[in-house]
């Protein structure tokens, strides 16, 4: 590249067979050291970011599909008390619910379900035969034709006074808390990564400014534009930011596809069901790709953008 000054005019004595600036020298050489350390940098921070987003991204969902499960569901407890017929009482309520309209099946659980239910609790092995057990009816909800809950309690209560129609509420209100927690702080966590990278292209800017005083300075002295100078360092580390946001956003994508890959299958497992219901099978779907392409394209304009405002600052105070 050349650099001169296009308001001072040429002297008269400049032999115009002086050797030329070569046009491409770089200010800034990508191929650097400091250019491959930074592009390591900027890749594990958008990889960092990428995840981050999309995890939060997985629990909203899946808090959505957990929320909609279980508004669609509710239980009719019926507990046995003295001189009433507890199978009886269960037959009733079980017509009643299904007479109501909105309720599309009332399945009662056998006195065995109902015990199983009390085994992660209790513990297995235990004779409980003779404990007054409630009797579970568990409701599928219409989810066009919605039931009018406080018409249901009034139409249990009538029947089966001794039955508690429990819809879920407090339960939905918890998973809608919990999943907003979640998604609070790994938004937190992308804030507090984009700053560290925010922090770490500004040291870089810097340091290359520093490496390349002499230059800076005397393109400054000989009346290079400021603006020019800033789109020289702007470019190559710009250049530098999408490589490494290239990096970072493809080992986002890869892995998230072996996340999908194991967890389809593990999911037979425990510990696959339980990962499965809280981030769904890590299929992170169009949103999850635009996120990650949109990240690197800003990746890549805050390190240009970070480094044209630094390099500005210098040379304004070179004066």
């Amino acid at each position: 590249m050349r650099f001169w000054s296009s308001s001072r005019p040429a002297a008269s004595d400049v032999d115009e067979d002086a050797e030329e600036i070569p046009s491409q020298s770089a200010l800034v050489p990508a191929d650097s050291v400091a250019g491959r350390s930074l592009i390591i940098v900027i890749a594990i921070m958008t990889f960092l970011a990428a995840l981050a987003a999309n995890v939060a991204i997985l629990v909203a969902d899946a808090s959505v599909e957990w929320r909609s499960d279980a508004a669609r569901e509710a239980t009719v407890q019926v507990r046995p008390v003295p001189g009433r017929n507890v199978e009886a009482d269960v037959k009733e309520a079980a017509e009643a619910m299904r007479r109501t309209p909105g309720v599309r099946e009332a399945r009662v659980y056998a006195k065995s379900e109902s015990e199983a239910l009390l085994t992660p609790w209790l513990g297995e092995g235990l004779n409980l035969s003779e404990l007054p057990t409630p009797r579970m009816i568990v409701l599928k909800l219409d989810a066009e034709n919605r039931a009018d809950l406080d018409k249901l309690r009034m139409e249990l209560e009538r029947a089966v006074p001794n039955a508690v129609l429990d819809d879920h509420h407090v339960f939905i209100e918890r998973l809608g808390d919990m999943a907003r927690a979640a998604v609070a702080i790994a938004a937190l966590i992308f804030v507090f990564i984009l700053a560290a990278m925010a922090v770490a292209v500004a040291s870089a800017t810097r340091a290359a400014v520093a490496t390349n005083r002499e230059i800076v300075e005397v393109l400054h002295i000989v009346g290079a534009a400021d603006s020019f100078i800033a789109r020289e360092f702007q470019r190559r580390f710009m250049a530098l930011g999408f490589r490494g946001a290239l990096l970072g956003g493809g080992g986002a994508i890869a892995f998230f596809a072996l996340a999908q890959f194991f967890a389809q299958r593990w999911r037979a497992t425990g510990g696959g069901d339980q990962m499965e219901a809280m981030f769904g099978d890590f299929t992170i779907g169009p949103s999850g790709f635009v996120v990650i392409f949109l990240l690197a394209g800003g990746v890549a304009a805050l390190t240009g953008y970070l480094s044209q405002f630094i390099v500005l600052r210098h040379l304004q105070r070179l004066g």
